[in-house]
């Protein structure tokens, strides 16, 4: 008991000496990692109030000044909310959502984002040539950010024929898609795509104003035009403390989907009339689909 109040559960549960004068480390830092580890694994939820500083003094064994030493780093990362008279509450989650199934990009998903051009220039890539079926690419890195902050690094590689014409100026703060569509005509309307968690290297962590070595989610993939050729490979590095990727679940698959209804056969003595085959019947639901797909994405979003 503390000023006649119950210790918090999930602090009276920690183990004793979680705060230790005799490991070296600041003892502020110290109780930053305790309390930094509950705000990010859900224990403390953003709008849960923190212990007081007598509360987290007593339990600690330390100082009120190192207490708030570690309260203030807290408030500074944008862990915790402090104010007069209502003590230490956990802050809001500064995140942004992004739906990773579609063929828009985070600047057409994301709010007040920006877009600034890093490097445009000749590179040298098996995996995006590979993709791509061309040996001459051109290399696009750019920083997106949102709300004034970093968030993303995207490494674009295109056909260096399609690529020649683009310049830094017109792709800064716009989508590429965008000026794809405008300057060639080219709309990508498909593509395949792959998630992975990866860590920040040293150059990654500099633009993104991350630790090195700080998680990142890392999105990769092709993307194809209305016949169906490749015009981009991509990696784009994200903040994972600041972008969460939504997904729309649909029920069922291919696997669950019922047999259709067999229909009757029709006997008639007329021989069959000569039409498309198989194959031409095919290729002309492909096309289709691809210029439904199209037609579908400039309506949803005709900006880009």
């Amino acid at each position: 008991m503390i000023d006649g109040e119950t210790v918090p559960k999930w602090l009276d549960e920690l183990a004793d000496r979680t705060v230790d004068p005799t490991n070296g480390g600041p003892l502020h830092a110290q109780l930053g990692v305790v309390l930094r580890s509950r705000i990010t694994d859900g224990s403390l939820p953003p709008g849960a109030q923190l212990p007081t500083e007598a509360e987290l003094q007593d339990k600690f064994g330390i100082s009120r000044s190192v207490v708030r030493q570690a309260l203030h780093s807290l408030s500074v990362d944008g862990l915790i909310q402090r104010g007069r008279g209502r003590g230490s509450v956990v802050a809001p989650r500064g995140e942004h959502h992004r739906l990773v199934q579609r063929i828009s990009g985070l600047s057409t998903q994301l709010p007040e984002v920006t877009t600034r051009v890093l490097s445009l220039e000749p590179e040298r890539d098996a995996v995006a040539e590979a993709a791509l079926g061309v040996s001459e690419i051109m290399g696009l890195r750019r920083l997106r950010s949102a709300a004034g902050e970093p968030v993303a690094v995207i490494h674009t590689w295109l056909p260096r024929q399609l690529a020649a014409g683009l310049t830094a100026d017109e792709l800064t703060d716009t989508s590429l898609h965008a000026k794809m569509r405008q300057k060639y005509g080219i709309a990508i309307v498909s593509g395949r795509r792959q998630v992975r968690a990866v860590e920040a290297s040293s150059q990654l962590a500099a633009s993104l104003g991350v630790p090195a070595g700080a998680p990142l989610l890392l999105l990769e993939g092709t993307s194809f035009d209305g016949a169906g050729n490749p015009v981009e490979f991509f990696r784009t590095w994200h903040r994972a403390d600041r972008i969460v990727f939504d997904i729309d679940v649909l029920k069922g698959s291919d696997s669950e989907l019922a047999p259709a209804p067999a229909v009757p056969a029709v006997v008639s003595n007329t021989p069959p009339a000569t039409g498309p085959s198989r194959d031409d019947l095919a290729s002309r639901a492909r096309a289709l689909s691809l210029d439904l797909a199209s037609f579908s994405d400039h309506l949803e979003h005709p900006e880009r």
